[in-house]
């Protein structure tokens, strides 16, 4: 076992301490990105990378061993990835064949040999092999998503590829064979997200997969084994608006929301085959406003929430079971706009 792996299990187990790595703000205004050294609390932020993306960042994503990050932005290239180890390397060179617009979701395979992106415009999304830079893109799909992809994700095993997206039915989910491509699109649940999907994720078991979406109940889950099962009940108190970011924590347990409209973050208890528990009391600290992009650490313990106003990233303690702690004190060097994506590094 490496020792990133190692590490990461005994910060799980508490046999190590806690998680320490990085935490990332994809963010408007220049420089667009920010990451930051994680311990229990920001460090001082990294200096920025020498070339910057080229429009306001959102979505951003560690490869799985950490040694390279991608930025999803507006502009073209539309994505920008770069080598990491606490710092930005030089920018990789661009793909051959770049999405068609603006970049809005960004995702590594589990073993990090692809990379995919949601963006504006058909075909809504490219995905290329990726091996310390980007090969050729893959062949579109067949059955193209049939709007804007916002949200990308690969299921925990890499065989399937999940697209929230613009305009019925809201979700796109294919299988994925590395090397190959994309197979045959999955049936649409029977039951539909209820508006434009913003985002979307696989349960780390792989047998759940969550849309957040417009319209209440503003995030849908699913039991997922190769094609959606019966939509789970909603929960009893829903998010308050659109949820732009869902997230659940490594063990399973929970499944953190951001949303527009106060609070701008809602965690629920999550038990696969059951569905969703009562919601969590609110932070006693919350987000200044509309949150965008949640993210647990690796270990679970911290829990992070990109929002629209300053000081644009708030993180707190999670305990499983109890909820937030006391609000991290906000990072001494601010990300520079709203916040739409926040990620941990690998442990």
């Amino acid at each position: 076992m490496d020792p990133n792996s190692l590490k990461a299990l005994q910060g799980a187990a508490g046999g190590s301490g806690p998680y320490t790595g990085d935490i990332a703000v994809a963010h408007y205004t220049s420089p667009k990105v920010s990451v930051y050294p994680w311990d229990s609390g920001f460090g001082t932020k990294y200096a920025d990378p020498s070339t910057l993306p080229t429009g306001n960042d959102r979505s951003i994503a560690f490869s799985p061993d950490g040694a390279d990050l991608a930025v999803a932005h507006d502009n073209s290239p539309y994505v920008s990835v770069y080598p990491w180890s606490s710092g930005f390397g030089t920018k990789y060179s661009n793909p051959s064949t770049l999405p068609t617009g603006d970049g809005k979701g960004v995702a590594f395979s589990p073993d990090g040999a692809d990379l995919a992106v949601g963006h504006t415009n058909s075909p809504y999304v490219s995905v290329y092999p990726w091996s310390s830079g980007f090969g050729t893109k893959y062949s579109n799909p067949s059955t193209l998503p049939t709007g804007n992809g916002y949200g990308v994700a690969f299921s925990p095993d890499g065989a399937d590829l999940a697209v929230a997206q613009y305009t019925s039915p809201y979700i796109s989910v294919y299988p994925w064979t590395s090397g190959t491509g994309f197979g045959t699109k999955y049936a649409d649940p029977s039951t539909l997200p209820t508006g434009d999907g913003k985002s979307v994720a696989f349960s780390p078991d792989g047998a759940d997969l969550v849309v957040g979406h417009a319209n209440s109940p503003y995030v849908s889950v699913y039991p997922w084994s190769s094609g959606f099962g019966t939509k789970y009940s909603d929960p009893s108190t829903t998010p308050t608006n659109t949820a732009y970011g869902v997230a659940f924590s490594p063990d399973g347990a929970d499944l953190a929301v951001a949303h527009v409209t106060s609070p701008y973050v809602s965690v629920y208890p999550w038990t696969s085959g059951t569905g969703f528990g009562t919601k969590y009391s609110d932070p006693s600290t919350l987000p200044t406003n509309n949150g965008v992009g949640v993210a647990f650490s690796p270990d679970g313990a911290d829990l992070a929430v990109a929002h629209t106003s300053s000081p644009y990233v708030s993180a707190y303690p999670w305990t499983s079971g109890t909820g937030f702690g006391t609000k991290y004190s906000d990072p001494s060097t601010l990300p520079t706009g709203n916040g739409r994506t926040v990620t941990f590094s690998p442990a």
